[in-house]
């Protein structure tokens, strides 16, 4: 397993140093100049000629790269122009608000998204597999910015059970994680629902049904272990997903998150900041397929990596 593990992490170094490079230059690709947005229209240009010095600006693409690279190197991501703050302390700061939000939500439509699919495959073409699967095709269908409006609209306007803004609070982080699980639901739903399918109609399930055994123990114990190493699979690529585009979400919800401080960061065309982000939302991507992969060891014994 560690033998894989190091290996994983080796393949990952190619991706990210494309990662690197893509990012580096998309942000400059972006129109509008930085030190003219911090310095306001009315500054005279020996103002806006201060602040590209002072931010590095004035010096040519492959020096910035350089100086870019050696950071990443030192393990520091830069100075936010925005904020005036070193990159990773902002990062830092709005990281665990995305966290906890990404994780409520993949935590609820995982449960929920598993138990509707189980329940869909065990009574198949019934009325109740109809309504789960066509309330899963709806929910991955809705905008998540309609969504939010709709239970702003109706949670905290209407009825003023919850707040209109999202915060890392016990009532404030329901709408917007409620908002963000119920895409994922409808996903995880639908792929458990058509993996148990197929591992039902598997000999060894057969096999247990015409020994007499109970039904639901057939289907817990013998097919549901087996089927979920699909579903493991789109768990941690919506956990993926759900960290790094929560950037809709936390708009609308004005959850300061690292969605929401991507919108201002690149509003201010803050490059240091901007950077720093999408470098983390691929590390995100990197370690969860890494996590993925070793849980399917966990689950089926049958698979090895050595």
């Amino acid at each position: 397993m560690l033998l894989y593990t190091f290996r994983r992490l080796l393949q990952a170094v190619p991706t990210l140093v494309g990662v690197v490079v893509l990012i580096f230059f998309f942000v400059r690709a972006l129109p509008g100049d930085p030190a003219r947005l911090y310095a306001g229209t009315d500054a005279d240009r020996a103002t806006v000629e201060a602040i590209r010095q002072r931010f590095g600006l004035d010096r040519s693409l492959p020096e910035q790269f350089v100086y870019f690279v050696g950071g990443l190197a030192r393990g520091d991501l830069g100075r936010s122009f925005r904020a005036n703050m070193p990159v990773k302390d902002l990062l830092a700061r709005h990281f665990r608000a995305t966290l906890v939000l990404a994780s409520i939500a993949i935590v609820a439509a995982t449960l929920l998204g598993i138990m509707l699919g189980v329940a869909a495959a065990r009574r198949r073409n019934s009325a109740l597999d109809l309504g789960i699967t066509s309330a899963s095709v709806l929910g991955i269908s809705t905008p998540s910015f309609f969504l939010g409006i709709l239970l702003i609209y109706v949670f905290a306007v209407k009825l003023r059970v919850l707040p209109v803004a999202g915060s890392v609070s016990l009532k404030g982080i329901v709408l917007p994680a409620a908002t963000l699980a119920v895409a994922s639901l409808g996903t995880i739903a639908r792929f458990a629902r058509s993996s148990l399918l197929e591992t039902i109609g598997n000999d060894y399930v057969r096999t247990a049904r015409a020994k007499g055994l109970d039904p639901r123990r057939v289907i817990n114990k013998h097919a549901l272990r087996n089927a979920l190493i699909p579903v493991v699979t789109i768990v941690g690529l919506q956990f993926g997903f759900l960290l790094s585009g929560t950037v809709i979400v936390e708009t609308v919800f004005n959850f300061h998150g690292l969605g929401w401080l991507l919108i201002q960061s690149v509003e201010a065309r803050d490059y240091p900041a901007v950077q720093g982000l999408m470098l983390v939302f691929a590390l995100q991507f990197i370690v969860i397929n890494l996590v993925v992969d070793v849980l399917y060891g966990l689950i089926d014994p049958r698979i090895s990596y050595e």
